[in-house]
């Protein structure tokens, strides 16, 4: 059996599917009650009580981690997952990271995501990581907007970076949960291309066949919008990089292509299957 946690987010949903599809026990784990495919089980379990999630693990040979945005506050205790997961006899752990930790490792956030990779590392079971850039989906925080008044608010409007589809983060997961080949990995993923937000909204409007407009928030209003969900040293450390990305984080990562056989998807492919939300 093999546990998801973040099960009904934006990786862990479609790495829920594709693990089901290839034949596999899933439990689906998040912190409310959703709808899973045919054939899965689901457990409510809040991650940041570590115990918590004992009774999903129970008889699990893999466990893919996703962190809640609380699991990345100051005094939260994320490496406990951990060593629940080798109490209760997991032998694979797959971690959703950060591109950060390798590029800006200086950052709050990052310092604390490196300390639970060599937690991972030093667990005694076997791992892989995976380290995406930004999300293609982070665009899903303008639907309200773009549904009711036409308009996308962001900052840094023409600082790009090359966005990832979720689809993509999962397929790799998928792939280092069930192929041992890639124990041991850590994988850098990132879309094809560089795209900023405003070329986003361009995007979104070319799709919907209606105009977008773009507004341009200043850094102080992106971060009191973004502490409503993430903690502030999260907040600071992503606003660093969308606004001044450096060399590395603009780099084409070739880790999807080497992992999947095919290029990664760009941020059009992911508007495509997801312009209803927009409508």
């Amino acid at each position: 059996m093999i546990v998801v946690t973040g099960a009904t987010g934006n990786v862990g949903r479609p790495l829920t599917q594709a693990l089901a599809e290839a034949g596999e026990q899933v439990t689906a784990v998040s912190r409310r009650t959703a709808d899973v495919p045919a054939g899965v089980r689901h457990i409510r379990a809040d991650l940041s009580e570590a115990q918590g999630l004992a009774p999903a693990l129970d008889g699990a040979k893999a466990l893919f981690l996703l962190l809640s945005g609380d699991l990345h506050a100051p005094d939260a205790r994320p490496a406990d997952l951990i060593d629940q997961a080798a109490a209760c006899g997991v032998r694979k752990v797959v971690l959703l990271s950060s591109q950060g930790v390798a590029t800006r490792p200086q950052g709050p956030s990052r310092v604390a995501m490196r300390a639970l990779e060599d937690t991972l590392r030093g667990s005694g079971m076997d791992w892989a990581v995976v380290r995406p850039g930004g999300f293609a989906s982070n665009a899903l925080a303008w639907a309200e907007s773009i549904r009711t008044q036409g308009t996308v608010a962001a900052p840094f409007g023409d600082a790009g970076v090359p966005v990832v589809d979720p689809a993509d983060i999962a397929a790799v997961a998928a792939a280092c949960l069930l192929d041992d080949r890639h124990t041991g990995g850590i994988y850098e993923l990132t879309g094809p291309e560089v795209i900023t937000p405003r070329q986003q909204a361009e995007a979104i409007a070319t799709v919907l066949g209606s105009p977008v407009r773009f507004h341009e928030l200043t850094r102080a209003e992106a971060k009191a919008a973004m502490t409503r969900v993430v903690p502030a040293e999260l907040a600071d450390d992503t606003l660093d990089i969308i606004g001044a990305p450096n060399a590395a984080e603009l780099r084409i990562s070739p880790d999807v292509e080497r992992v999947l056989g095919r290029t990664p998807n760009s941020f059009g492919d992911w508007v495509d299957r997801n312009i209803a939300a927009f409508r």
